[in-house]
């Protein structure tokens, strides 16, 4: 009995020394015999099992979190390498892709091109229909992009409404394709609220070179995509190293023409707008020029691109608007007897959608004491290009000033006498490109008198730009034109001159 219980013994001590040695799975047979060793052996046999259950629950649940630690550690990396919204890749993801396109070029490959591409009038989508809105916009124009890049190029969205792309192995030739493609893809409006909008974009494109860095692709591409937007927008542009220079004369222009509005650089001119049948003056527009104490001169076209890109465009109408009331105000003695004078000025699409624009005349219109009716504010058509979002809710907050609204430029856009009759106008200036060859050309004349006679059709006023000879204000007057404007009647002239004119036409 002995030798046995001492066998038992032994085999204990094999089964701790098993379990210790982490062999959960060790156990020994009880003899039978129910004794004291027995019921130790038992004892440790329960034991070994409860300890390999905790064992199998603990890997399990060190394996789960393993697996938990691993998604979140890729989720971190999705969230560090991808734009949330869209999914593209981000800054971050695009500066290794195109470090390593670099790298294929040095190896001998075609270098990479980098995109950079600008949505033109977002901000408009988002101001009508909300940021929910402007991010749904986001995503397609992120699938669209895709839907156009070859599997190996890199899209990207760098923020708000811009957006990259790296093409590696890719030659110039290759790099506009694929931006022309992305343009016309984009032109295709997209459906969002139930309403019709279009993410119409700018392309910049810069093909590297040995030695470029990261940085100077994307500020050089920035650039191409800039002057891009200066140039029509809706076009794709290769960098040119004199397009650097451009931007350094645009930032010039910008710091100098903050200080221009506030420091008495401004002049405001005023053009004719004459009756036909009488040539009495009957309104003018009010055209902002800048006497640069160094430079001289600056015209328009030069320097209100550059305010409505910064912002200065606000302040600019601003001072405008309220040197022209306040002049107003100063001829109002010579107008007893012409109820129809208006001074007709410029809206930028900017200050347009810039909420606030009605106050602001309302209260220069009071501060003054002018009549709503003296003043005569014109939108350009390709600024409410058919179902523009936000342009047809603009004019209408417009509409309760009471001033005359008009379209400028019309025959250069889009819009259709049947757009025009949804919008809240009551003139429509005909573009001075109708009125160049009427008097040599029996098709031009015809022509703009169809324009004329549909315009008058829907009960809307005309007034025709750029008449510069009296044999087209002639031909105008027979085709029952009743308004013009142009070198004809006058240039652009000073307060002074014009109140000449008016005084003696009073």
């Amino acid at each position: 009995m002995a030798d046995q219980s001492d066998a038992r013994l032994d085999q204990l001590v094999d089964l701790i020394v098993e379990l210790a040695s982490g062999n959960l799975s060790a156990r020994l047979e009880p003899s039978g015999v129910r004794d004291q060793i027995d019921a130790v052996i038992t004892g440790i046999n329960l034991l070994a099992e409860e300890l390999q259950d905790v064992y199998g629950d603990l890997e399990s649940r060190v394996e789960e979190r393993t697996r938990m630690l691993k998604q979140a550690q890729a989720e971190l990396e999705r969230l560090a390498l991808r734009d949330p919204l869209t999914g593209l890749a981000n800054r971050s993801l695009l500066g290794d892709r195109i470090a390593q396109a670099v790298a294929w070029a040095e190896r001998g490959a075609e270098p990479p091109a980098v995109l950079l591409l600008d949505l033109d009038g977002f901000k408009t989508i988002n101001d009508s229909l909300g940021h929910t809105a402007g991010d749904a916009v986001l995503v397609e124009v992120a699938r669209r992009l895709t839907s156009v890049m070859r599997s190996m190029d890199t899209v990207a969205r760098l923020g708000g409404d811009e957006f990259a792309v790296v093409m590696p192995d890719t030659t110039a030739e290759q790099a506009l394709q694929v931006a022309a493609e992305a343009l016309e893809v984009l032109k295709e409006p997209l459906t969002v609220h139930g309403r019709s909008v279009w993410a119409l974009a700018s392309i910049g494109i810069r093909m590297a070179e040995t030695g470029d860095t990261t940085d100077t692709l994307i500020r050089d591409a920035d650039t191409a995509m800039y002057e891009a937007k200066t140039n029509g927008r809706g076009r794709a542009l290769l960098y040119q190293p004199a397009m650097h220079h451009a931007v350094q004369r645009r930032l010039r222009v910008v710091s100098e023409l903050g200080n221009a509005i506030h420091n008495g650089q401004l002049r405001l001119t005023y053009q004719p707008i004459v009756r036909l049948d009488t040539e009495l003056i009957a309104g003018v527009e009010g055209l902002v020029r800048w006497h640069h104490p160094h430079r001289g001169l600056i015209m328009p076209n030069e320097f209100i691109p550059v305010a409505e890109d910064s912002g200065l465009i606000i302040d600019l109408g601003h001072w405008v608007s309220e040197t022209a009331i306040s002049q107003i105000a100063e001829w109002e003695p010579l107008l007893v007897d012409n109820d129809e004078f208006r001074v007709h000025l410029n809206v930028s699409p900017v200050e347009l959608r810039r909420p606030g624009l009605s106050d602001h005349l309302r209260a220069t219109l009071d501060l003054h004491a002018v009549s709503n009716r003296r003043l005569a504010l014109e939108i350009s058509e390709t600024a409410l290009m058919s179902e523009d979002v936000g342009g047809l809710e603009a004019l209408r907050g417009l509409e309760s000033l009471g001033t005359s609204l008009e379209i400028d430029d019309f025959g250069t856009g889009y819009s259709s006498i049947a757009y025009l009759r949804r919008l809240p106008i009551d003139t429509v200036k005909l573009d001075r490109s109708l009125v160049t060859d009427i008097t040599t050309d029996p098709g031009q004349r015809r022509f703009i008198g169809a324009v004329l006679n549909l315009v008058q059709s829907v009960g809307l006023d005309a007034v025709v730009e750029g008449v510069e000879t009296k044999a087209q204000a002639q031909l105008l007057r027979e085709l029952g034109c009743t308004h013009a404007q142009g070198h004809a009647f006058g240039r652009p002239m000073s307060a002074a001159k014009l109140t000449d004119r008016l005084v003696a036409q009073a």
